[in-house]
């Protein structure tokens, strides 16, 4: 079984869960299908991603009991704002097909647009109103999370591997009993998983890199939604429970640590369009955002 993590407000979270971003729309239904096949229960998508419909067929297919689910979806930029904020909320449950949510993120501060307080407002209205089992927000830095009045968010998700710790970020939100997540846990495309470090511990604990760095991650505490569309590598990422690195592993693995992002910086990132092409005209530093 896959191993919860108790949320400041007591809702326990699968500390290892399935991202679908940039997976099409048309493709998401099989791929998260193929997850839940493996035994995945936490499934995470957001507006962005333009496939909270396929999320939700495949969630209505599976004939799997709504109560052993944990979705999260998030808020999109262009939809920050306190009324706008319910509205994007209704349209996302709409599209996955749910009565609720057990996780809704602000995805991400834009702070040029200044909207995320408000859209925080709103957040907690619809925790009140128990529409939402669990609130947080998403690519947060401290300077924002200081902003956030009332309720504490649950969960910070931010882009978080080897090669990009923060550890300001996961200290500050553990002194304020805020779960931080990972995305873009295992940093593809930027050569994590050649990084003569892992592949030596990967060769030592006879598994495969990506193995061995979500269960770093795990190991440090962290929530992790690696995302794949090969149900042999979906499977892989989740059988990463039946071995433990050693102290010394973490050690090294906490070396490689360079403060290298493949996303955007949260501090400048201000896109707004709501169609993933246009946005990517809008801003090159969509590329690679999750």
């Amino acid at each position: 079984m896959v191993p919860t993590v108790k949320l400041n407000n007591g809702v326990e979270m699968p500390q290892l869960g399935y991202g679908v971003f940039q997976v099409p729309n048309d493709e998401t239904a099989a791929a998260v299908a193929h997850a839940l096949e493996a035994g995945y229960r936490s499934i995470d998508t957001a507006a962005a991603y333009q496939n909270e419909a396929g999320v939700g067929q495949a969630l209505a297919a599976s004939g799997i009991d709504r109560s052993d689910l944990f979705i999260t979806t998030k808020l999109w930029n262009a939809d920050q704002g306190y009324d706008s904020t319910l509205k994007a909320f209704e349209q996302s449950l709409s599209l996955l097909g749910l009565e609720y949510l057990d996780l809704y993120l602000i995805h991400w501060p834009t702070p040029a647009r200044d909207l995320y307080v408000d859209s925080w407002r709103a957040l907690e209205k619809l925790y009140a109103d128990g529409l939402v089992r669990a609130i947080g927000v998403s690519n947060f830095q401290p300077d924002h999370l200081d902003r956030l009045t009332g309720i504490t968010p649950a969960v910070n998700q931010v882009e978080l591997h080897p090669y990009l710790q923060q550890a300001e970020v996961r200290a500050y939100d553990s002194d304020f009993g805020i779960r931080t997540e990972a995305w873009s846990p295992l940093a593809k495309g930027g050569g994590l998983l050649d990084e003569p470090a892992i592949t030596k511990l990967a060769a030592q604990y006879e598994r495969t890199p990506a193995q061995i760095v979500l269960r770093w991650h795990l190991q440090l505490g962290n929530i992790v939604i690696p995302k794949s569309v090969t149900p042999s590598r979906i499977r892989e990422n989740r059988d990463v429970f039946d071995f433990t690195l050693t102290d010394e592993d973490i050690a090294t693995l906490t070396t490689l640590d360079r403060g290298e992002r493949t996303g955007p910086d949260p501090d400048t990132f201000n896109a707004a369009c709501r169609n993933a092409r246009d946005r990517v005209d809008e801003d090159r530093r969509m590329v690679g955002v999750a």
